[in-house]
């Protein structure tokens, strides 16, 4: 049977993602949330014409020649306006971001005149209209500037809190159960055995959860037997996972148990194995209202399966039209590599800046998906697509950023 491709296999996983439920939450908790509603703005930015210098409220006839002086009438800062209107040949002190008097239309810059008591004269001419902010500059009420699925970061979280939102309606961080198999595993810190290993993948898996704007819970680790893979199973249903990742037991082998125990508890399953490498068995599945996302063990595996389908789940949980988006980008080879087979490959590599601005990619040497020190140090996955020829240091290439 022929191996599923990761663009079909990406497909699915997305097709399968309903967004979960809104709440409302204050705007100072609003980074790194999604909107589950578009955000209008509520007012007008800037209210008033504001001064966009430090300086001089002026009429522009009034400071076209050099040598020109006018009447300092009065001062005006931010959130202090000035009230009278201005006349010709008068001029009011005036501070970035004060609202501009009546009469005003122009702002002569502080270090292009020479005060004297409450005479300015003017050292530079400036043209009429200069440094001065006209009302909505910024935006106007009404205007739909934040839409629904946009991840709110520093800048968007500013822009909603001056559009006047003191709360958002977001998408709720979705609930995603990470559940680490095996006999051969034990938490850090705790004595291990001669034939067992430190559990390290789940941390990893967290990690990526958190990025994408999930909630990581940690389900104990589950040993290679139904009663302990069920429990587990049960425990991920009870406490209302959205997604339940297990790691390890993904394959077919006598001690890998993961899709037979979730089968037996009445999962749907979508796919089992793709044409990848590394992560080739990687189980998609539904039980009940809760997906599932079964990881293979080794740990570059679990890490590149999550970065290529749990993330962008996640997203796709919240709503996020970009969640499929490529995530590729272009780079040049750094070193000859040979030619691919029919499973598409993701090579851990080091990054530089080459002389035309392109990203320089040369992968390791070893790419065993069991070496985490490799994947620490690695900077981006070199893709390398089913049947690539040969290619040669300095060909174009695409890759993911780590």
């Amino acid at each position: 049977m022929a191996l599923m491709t990761i663009d079909e296999a990406l497909e699915r996983v997305l097709a399968s993602a309903t967004p979960v439920s809104a709440e409302t939450i204050s705007i100072i908790d609003a980074h790194g949330r999604t909107l589950a509603r578009p955000l209008a703005a509520k007012r007008t930015q800037p209210p008033f014409r504001a001064s966009a210098m430090d300086g001089y409220a002026v009429r522009g006839a009034d400071v076209a020649v050099k040598g020109a002086i006018l009447k300092v009438k009065g001062e005006a800062a931010a959130g202090l306006a000035y009230l009278d209107m201005i006349s010709s040949n008068e001029a009011v002190r005036i501070f970035t971001g004060a609202p501009v008097p009546e009469g005003a239309d122009t702002i002569l810059l502080q270090e292009n005149a020479t005060r004297d008591g409450d005479r300015v004269t003017v050292d530079v001419p400036e043209k009429a209209g200069r440094h001065v902010r006209d009302v909505g500059l910024d935006f106007k009420a009404g205007e739909k500037l934040l839409h629904t699925g946009q991840r709110l970061g520093p800048r968007s979280v500013a822009l909603a809190a001056a559009m006047d939102h003191a709360v958002v309606d977001v998408f709720r961080k979705p609930r995603i159960a990470i559940l680490a198999t095996g006999n051969e595993l034990v938490m850090p810190g705790e004595d291990a055995g001669p034939d067992q290993i430190v559990a390290s993948n789940h941390l990893a898996i967290a990690g990526m959860v958190l990025e994408a704007g999930g909630v990581p819970e940690m389900l104990d680790i589950a040993t290679d037997d139904f009663s302990s893979l069920e429990a587990a199973i049960d425990r991920a249903e009870a406490e209302g996972a959205d997604v339940l990742v297990t790691i390890g037991g993904a394959s077919v082998g006598d001690h890998d148990l993961v899709q037979s125990a979730l089968t037996k508890r009445g999962m749907e399953l979508g796919f089992w194995r793709i044409a990848m490498r590394p992560g080739k068995p990687l189980i998609f599945g539904r039980l009940g209202e809760m997906l599932i996302l079964g990881l293979p063990g080794n740990p570059v595996s679990s890490i590149v399966c999550s970065k290529l389908f749990l993330m962008p789940l996640i997203r796709a949980l919240q709503g996020d039209p970009l969640a499929g988006q490529d995530p590729t980008e272009p780079a040049l080879l750094g070193a000859d590599i040979q030619a691919n087979d029919k499973r598409q490959d993701y090579l851990r590599a080091t990054l530089s800046i080459s002389k035309v601005g392109l990203p320089h990619v040369i992968p390791y040497g070893i790419q065993d998906s069991s070496m985490l020190r490799i994947a620490s140090e690695a900077q981006a996955l070199l893709v390398r697509p089913p049947h690539a020829p040969a290619a040669s240091a300095g060909d174009l290439c695409r890759i993911i950023r780590l």
